[in-house]
């Protein structure tokens, strides 16, 4: 039975990301209390798997996430999940909108419902939380700081609450992608709509640096699907690259992309190749296909073998 590990507790939108890809039935789960906590359980082999948030549509990368997965030994993404966020205000029976004070969520639903607070409780306080789900259980539990919590609807049933306000988020069509991390293994076959993350260290901080790492996968034909820079934390100005592009590290354009990253960084952390949620193929740029590339090696192998 498959060991499974979320960021929880009950009622995140991680924990609906899981069920969407395993019922709550099939498997054991284990709720954490942080990307970090999950990850560790992950390595230490207590887990098979965890399901963390790696990016938002409206806020962009995790940051506990992309961090986690930098460092440490080396895990893999075998698979995504997209789950649309919408957020209710929720209380505790018989509160009313005019009684909130304070509102405790996780930072990053706070960034996605902060335009709709300033309208409506300009006000009230904001309460950090470890989830949004967590925020919801204080309330439950009656020893939060708080009068209010901003959580999925599904934490506000679970914990007894009342919704005082529903579809608060500032953007209504906000996304949060969510990635299933493993211990290194055997690669997930490609299915021409997958995606591959890497983590890029440059050797050292030079003019076309960055340019230099890109222009592997532009002479390749390979379209990149998120781009971000991250501190090393080893000093001031130091930042490696996070990168998701579309293709699989079988396909024969990404491996030589990679074989040029190899090339020309001090590090490239590969960390999975897998299938895409949307199921989206990849746009394959003309003269990139796999017979492309195979028919260029060819060439060259025959004329180091003698041949023209």
């Amino acid at each position: 039975m498959t060991r499974y590990g979320y960021l929880g507790p009950e009622g995140t939108f991680t924990s609906m990301a899981l069920d969407a890809w395993h019922p709550a039935a099939e498997g054991e789960r284990t709720a954490f209390g942080s990307v970090d906590a999950a990850l560790a359980a992950l390595r230490a082999g207590d887990i098979d798997a965890a399901m963390v948030p790696i990016e938002n549509s409206v806020e962009g990368g995790v940051s506990a996430t992309l961090d986690a997965l930098a460092s440490g030994e080396p895990l893999v993404v075998t698979g995504e999940v997209l789950v649309p966020i919408t957020f209710v205000l929720a209380a505790r029976p018989g509160a009313r909108l005019g009684d909130v004070r304070a509102v405790g969520t996780h930072s990053h639903a706070w960034a996605q419902v902060r335009g709709w607070m300033a309208e409506t409780l300009p006000d009230a306080a904001y309460v950090p939380t470890l989830s949004t789900a967590a925020a919801a259980e204080g309330l439950e539990q009656g020893e939060a700081p708080y009068d209010a919590a901003v959580c999925a609807l599904a934490a506000a049933r679970l914990h007894g609450l009342d919704v005082l306000a529903d579809g608060i988020g500032d953007m209504q069509a906000a996304v949060t992608r969510f990635v299933l991390v493993a211990r290194p293994g055997r690669l997930p076959a490609p299915t021409g709509a997958d995606k591959t993350t890497v983590v890029l260290f440059q050797r050292d901080d030079h003019a076309g640096g960055l340019l230099a790492l890109l222009e592997q996968f532009a002479a390749r034909g390979i379209n990149m699907t998120r781009l971000e820079s991250r501190p090393t934390k080893e000093s001031m100005g130091s930042y490696c690259f996070s990168i998701d592009l579309e293709g699989h590290v079988l396909d024969e354009r990404v491996g030589e992309a990679l074989m040029g990253l190899r090339r020309i960084c001090a590090e490239v952390r590969f960390l999975g190749s897998y299938p895409r949620a949307d199921r989206r193929r990849a746009s394959i740029a003309p003269l990139t296909s796999d017979d492309d590339f195979s028919s260029a090696r060819a060439w060259l192998e025959g004329i180091r073998d003698g041949g023209s």
